[in-house]
């Protein structure tokens, strides 16, 4: 979905104007048809279904380029890692990757979104007046004029800067004459088609319309725009400045602007002065009483709530649906794991990280009890918290700890029986819960697997509703942007030119409270007001907060963080020790190892652009240092 890449325009020219109508409901028949039957482009716009459907193809971009295989969430940061050895993403962080390699070049995609979104406001209005209404047309102008601005901001995040275009080019075009668009006019670019596509679009929508992009989601998009070139990867980085077009003109400007971060705060602040968001909690489902752990478990699986602020409607599919990947053996796949990094990265009850003495962490031995304080056993009767028998490493940890990861000896989720549940667990551990049993002779252990497994899944938008043992897989929103993410990035902002700003503790207690934890100030006061301490505060809370979403990759990225060290090594669980028939109470099993020191490049803070399309615009010049 993103920009669009003119050397791309050039086959999709060629091609007849709708080949492929849709990859969404309501298309199969036309897929179905044989050639004679298939649509031209004059009868698109002769109807409104067909009209409809063309929409429905620039929307699917979205999903297809932003999907749960994204190196973003399989792999690419420290918080996952993917079991099966021979992936992209895992040859990527090995460093076997160039720019032929072909991984994720979504590049020729996104422009083949933005190419689509410029035909649709084109044609839309030749659809006659008596099939769809001047309102509705307007409407969908601005819709695509999102749609256009979405591509270019992720176009911008991959790749750095991008060729600009208005128009469709024709066949004898001069390909060779466009050339990449230095980052302020990128900016400018995307901010006034957000501004543009703002004018026209609601800040809400009735439920027949989820999925849609309002009025608030086009501030969120500038909001997440000035939030990256605002850090250091686009301001006041040295080593872009041999990065120029073949004319000698810069394409990122190298000297540092405080200010940018000020219009980055300014930018979130404005969609949390909208009033339309809040975070989501479990009274705004009819529960009486406030649990955390219900509360960041069902953000992700209720259909639109007021923290979602663009999101993509999907129902999960057998092979690739999240929750059979994220789901342990026998009836998932193991397949993207969790790493140690991010089960160390998640607070006690009490506030306080591990690492601090006065946390009450611990890593030795076993628990001897159920958690009496664990939020009960919830609505869905599934036991949250520790259960006894559990290693002292997952005893009263926060509740989006339980709510995001699957750990050794933790009850499985997506099982909605007690037989389905006793599926995960061997003769010796059947209780009606599913513990799950990652320990080598368990049912998810190494030699069932075959694979690279780290001890932790993902429990992040798995659907109690959903079974994984039968593959049934249910619905569950695919968030994109979320109101967690702009208070994150307004305090982010803020704290590097104002750091001695109110706002900083009171909004990241906002997402705090929500939970479960105590203020921050109250646990650590010393710590206010400083902005290199604050700095790290607000990056460990976004790793929390935002786990599994993607956010992790393009955190360590927009600040050139990928080249430490700490968070290169990659820790695991001791899984492959045999544990003999010692089960979940087997000490050697929690001994951290590492599971790969991942290679580092920085070429790698933004992905090259493929070869071929390269050889195809003269004018195109390759990122630095591939």
């Amino acid at each position: 979905m993103k920009s669009n890449n003119i050397t791309i325009f050039r086959l999709y020219l060629i091609l007849i104007l709708f080949t492929a109508l849709l990859m969404t409901t309501g298309c199969s028949k036309y897929l179905d048809q044989k050639p004679d039957n298939l649509l031209t482009s004059d009868m698109i716009w002769q109807t409104r279904a067909n009209a409809e459907a063309y929409l429905n193809q620039v929307y699917s971009y979205v999903a297809a380029n932003d999907v749960d295989d994204r190196y973003t969430r399989l792999g690419g940061s420290d918080e996952t890692s993917c079991s099966v050895a021979g992936v992209a993403v895992r040859l990527m962080t090995s460093g076997n990757w160039n720019a032929q390699s072909n991984y994720w070049q979504t590049w020729g995609s996104y422009y083949a979104g933005i190419r689509q979104s410029i035909v649709f406001e084109q044609n839309i209005d030749r659809v006659p007046d008596d099939l769809l209404s001047a309102d509705l047309k307007n409407q969908y102008k601005h819709e695509v004029l999102f749609l256009r601005g979405w591509f270019y901001l992720e176009l911008l995040k991959q790749y750095g800067p991008f060729v600009i275009s208005d128009h469709l080019l024709s066949l004898n075009e001069d390909f060779n004459q466009y050339s990449r668009a230095p980052l302020d006019s990128c900016v400018a670019t995307i901010n006034s088609l957000m501004d543009r596509a703002a004018a026209g679009l609601p800040e809400s929508w009735n439920a027949s319309d989820y999925g849609r992009p309002t009025s608030g989601a086009c501030k969120a998009v500038k909001a997440q725009l000035a939030l990256l070139v605002a850090s250091p990867l686009y301001n006041g980085n040295p080593e872009f400045k041999n990065f120029k077009n073949k004319d000698g003109s810069m394409l990122v400007p190298v000297s540092y602007d405080q200010n940018k971060w000020k219009v980055a705060a300014d930018a979130a602040k404005t969609v949390i002065d909208m009033g339309v968001y809040k975070l989501f909690t479990n009274i705004d489902e009819g529960d009486a009483a406030f649990d955390p752990y219900l509360s960041f478990r069902d953000l992700f699986i209720t259909n639109w709530n007021d923290e979602i602020i663009f999101s993509t409607n999907i129902t999960g599919d057998w092979y690739w649906g999240h929750e059979i990947r994220i789901a342990p053996a026998p009836g998932g796949y193991n397949m993207t794991n969790a790493t140690q990094n991010v089960v160390d990265a998640f607070y006690m009850r009490n506030g306080r990280t591990i690492d601090d003495p006065a946390s009450g962490y611990r890593e030795k031995g076993f628990v001897q009890h159920d958690d009496p304080a664990g939020w009960g056993s919830g609505r869905d009767g599934v036991k949250r918290g520790y259960v006894a028998g559990n290693s002292n490493m997952y005893v009263d940890r926060e509740a989006r700890f339980y709510a995001a990861i699957l750990y050794n000896g933790a009850p499985v989720v997506a099982a909605p029986t007690i037989d389905d549940r006793n599926f995960y667990s061997s003769p010796q551990n059947v209780d009606g819960r599913g513990r799950v049993e990652f320990y080598y002779s368990g049912k998810a252990g190494v030699p069932v697997t075959t694979r690279d497994v780290t001890g932790y899944l993902p429990l992040k938008g798995a659907n109690p509703a959903s079974n994984t043992r039968s593959n049934a897989v249910v619905y569950r929103p695919f968030i994109h942007m979320r109101y967690a993410e702009i208070l994150l990035d307004y305090i982010e902002a803020l704290n590097e030119y104002d750091p001695a700003s109110p706002d900083i503790v009171k909004y990241l207690d906002q997402i705090r409270t929500r939970a479960g934890l105590p203020g921050f100030a109250s646990i650590y006061p010393e710590k206010v007001g400083k902005q290199a301490e604050m700095r790290k505060v607000i990056i460990h809370e976004r790793q929390v907060e935002l786990c599994f979403e993607g956010d992790r990759y393009y955190t360590l990225i927009r600040r050139k963080m990928m080249n430490d060290p700490k968070i290169q090594t990659i820790y695991r669980m001791n899984v492959t020790e045999n544990d003999n028939g010692q089960g979940f109470a087997f000490e050697d099993y929690y001994k951290r190892e590492v599971l790969q020191v991942r290679y580092w490049s920085d070429k790698m803070y933004l992905f090259p652009i493929y070869q071929d399309d390269l050889d195809k615009d003269q004018a195109l010049i390759q990122n630095p240092l591939w």
